[in-house]
């Protein structure tokens, strides 16, 4: 049930999860296994107690799309890794001077609004790709009837299993949804198997080595601040979610320090830094699945 469980968080955050290297031109194969690492070390970190999933963190599109173009990908690997040490140092200082440091740091005030543009700007992508375009609207990929279609099938079915079902479908309203759009988009002749003919069996995904240039590290590491602000209202969210407060037990400092861990982690095999996702974070709350064990299996 918990395999289950975890695959639908797994589609509930996999758009979201490979658009991003798409738009700044990294491997999404990458960001796959930094992501699932990730999380398993952010698990490890904070003693598996917090029901969320890491992945690719829309706060650095621009800044990485600007990274590469300008120095690399490698040399944007160094600065993002950088970029993460100043989370564990953020949870080092929450650790030695409590959660009301960072809370007067960034009052309620000042990271409600971050998180709303944070979360409304994904709002865009969504519609396009309801729409059969690219997530930046920017090509069409099917026709507008039919994408339409498919994507209200999916939307209904998801709003329905969610409010009708009992039992077991109650608790995986997004994988039916899912489930039903990919047989409608099936049915419509939508989904190409050619590139899955075409793919190894197995294959390594193009890891690629972070380098240390200073002017990318300088450029980057003042986006910190931004994700850092998100992460503390993922946290307070998921908080009221489960209505267990994870500022105190695992702690905020810990989560801080998984956070940054995490993206370190993915900085060292090419991958973009890791979020916590609070689409996952909807889930739950619509799910009522508040067992971190879920996470894990998302990860694996």
């Amino acid at each position: 049930m918990n395999i289950l469980i975890g695959a639908q968080m797994l589609f509930v955050a996999f758009g979201a999860m490979v658009l991003m290297p798409l738009l700044t031109g990294l491997d999404p194969s990458v960001a796959l296994f930094t992501a699932g690492l990730g999380t398993l070390l952010f698990q490890w970190i904070t003693r598996r107690s917090v029901p969320v999933f890491l992945a690719s963190s829309f706060v650095f599109v621009a800044p990485i799309a600007h990274g590469v173009e300008q120095w690399g990908i490698p040399a944007t690997m160094g600065a993002l890794f950088c970029t993460a040490v100043v989370y564990v140092v953020l949870g080092a200082l929450v650790k030695w001077r409590g959660p009301g440091f960072l809370h007067r740091l960034m009052p309620p005030v000042v990271t409600g609004p971050i998180i709303m543009v944070i979360g409304l700007s994904l709002a865009p992508t969504a519609v396009n790709f309801a729409m059969g375009l690219t997530g930046n609207g920017a090509e069409r990929v099917f026709p507008y009837g039919e994408a339409l279609l498919v994507s209200m099938v999916a939307l209904l079915t998801t709003m329905l299993v969610a409010t009708l079902a009992h039992g077991l479908f109650r608790l995986l309203p997004i994988l039916c949804g899912v489930v039903v759009g990919y047989l409608a988009a099936l049915a419509l002749g939508m989904v190409d198997f050619g590139a899955v003919q075409q793919a190894s069996w197995l294959a390594v995904p193009d890891f690629v080595a972070p380098t240390f240039h200073w002017p990318a590290i300088l450029f980057m590491v003042p986006v910190a601040l931004a994700p850092a602000i998100e992460h503390v209202g993922d946290v307070l969210a998921i908080s009221n979610v489960t209505g267990k407060d994870y500022i105190k037990k695992p702690g905020l400092h810990r989560t801080l320090t998984g956070d940054g861990v995490a993206s370190m982690a993915a900085a060292l095999f090419g991958g973009p830094p890791n979020t916590t996702y609070s689409e996952v974070t909807g889930a739950v709350m619509l799910t009522k699945v508040f067992n971190p064990v879920v996470m894990t299996w998302t990860a694996v």
